[in-house]
């Protein structure tokens, strides 16, 4: 299975004006088209070493796993642009950012296809406006509804881009996982699900430990598994098996059309 784009490397480096005047993500991290062309040369080599069929029917089992836009929503939520309307209408800009991000994805897993993956695993992003550090900037220590309803339409459409491209590839095939669902179970009932805190992270510094990350100085909860959030973005290793579990062995609404172990089996 070919390394997953993680939430933090963002549409870095978009040629779309409106993502362009996001804040910058850290140089250090790789972005969705330069782990592309990474893996264009990767589909080269296998080709010249194994032969063109043998490489195409390689690609065609692999699983390729792709989870990405929670750091540009988030980054979106905190900029002064996202005050205006969360309705998600023609003339809402958080809409027009949702539609910028999946033209550049669109782009992007079409790339893919043209390269050989065939099995895509796609994980939308989660409840990002509840994660401690968006919580923090509120003064009742509620989740964002701006970044919660751009996470929901962002998975909506990218559920829209990735029929489509089956219904016009029929030998490709796909599990997309609505982490924003699968994840606000937990926050919005954490007794039920074996938690007893979902709003503050176990690690940090600072009100709800959301000011400032997890470090060798950091505060560190009592107890990890009894929360979902492990630092002021990321969830805890107990709530990572439990959204897992989930997207191999669950269904639909929450996993589908199919889980990942269905897929892989394919």
């Amino acid at each position: 299975m070919p390394r997953p784009s993680s939430p933090h490397d963002g549409y870095t480096r978009m040629t779309t004006a409106y993502v362009h005047r996001l804040p910058s993500l850290p140089d250090q991290c790789i972005s969705f088209d330069k782990q592309i062309d990474y893996f264009s040369s990767v589909s080269a080599s296998l080709a010249q070493s194994l032969g063109q069929a043998q490489a195409a029917a390689h690609l065609s089992k692999s699983l390729f796993a792709i989870t990405i836009g929670s750091n540009d929503i988030i980054h979106y939520a905190r900029s002064s642009s996202s005050s205006a309307a969360t309705a998600g209408g023609a003339g809402d800009p958080s809409q027009q950012f949702v539609d910028a991000l999946i033209q550049v994805l669109t782009g992007q897993l079409q790339r893919l296809y043209d390269l050989g993956a065939r099995k895509l695993v796609f994980l939308g992003t989660g409840p990002v406006g509840c994660c401690p550090s968006l919580r923090e900037l509120s003064a009742s220590k509620d989740c964002s509804a701006v970044a919660n309803g751009v996470s929901v339409r962002y998975n909506a459409a990218a559920a829209s881009l990735l029929g489509g491209m089956v219904a016009r590839h029929p030998d490709m095939h796909y599990a997309l996982f609505d982490s924003s669902a699968a994840l606000l179970r937990f926050i919005d009932q954490p007794a039920a699900y074996g938690f007893a805190e979902a709003r503050a992270a176990c690690c940090g510094l600072g009100d709800m430990n959301a000011k400032i990350g997890c470090t060798p100085l950091s505060f560190y909860c009592a107890n990890r598994t009894s929360h979902v959030f492990w630092d002021f973005y990321h969830p805890t290793e107990t709530t990572a098996r439990k959204l897992t579990s989930t997207a191999f062995d669950g269904a639909a609404p929450l996993i589908f059309p199919i889980n990942i172990r269905q897929l892989s089996a394919l």
